[in-house]
């Protein structure tokens, strides 16, 4: 099983519509026939000192297996959101685990 976390900083000028739209790129990833688990989240608002809340959109994929995560990197659905949406990216932080 591959663990694909995805945390996303979207630019200080990103309008509401803007991430409306954002989320529903996200949204559209659900469809990648090799995602097992799928979430999409926001900051929960937990104030500790250890907890990050400074991203704007959190993404959770589980795959099978390694061949899944490298099947998704090329798709053309991860390609076209990324394509459209990159350009509201100001950070991303991916972290996989298996």
């Amino acid at each position: 099983m591959i663990a694909h976390h995805v945390l996303f900083w979207l630019k200080a000028d990103t309008t509401d519509d803007q991430k409306a739209a954002f989320r529903k790129g996200l949204e559209k990833l659900e469809s990648i026939e090799v995602i097992k688990t799928f979430h999409i989240g926001v900051p929960a608002p937990i104030e500790r000192a250890v907890v990050d809340t400074t991203y704007t959109f959190s993404l959770i994929l589980f795959f099978e297996d390694l061949a899944a995560h490298d099947v998704y990197q090329v798709h053309p659905v991860h390609k076209a959101f990324l394509d459209e949406f990159r350009i509201y990216f100001e950070k991303v932080v991916i972290y996989d685990a298996e």
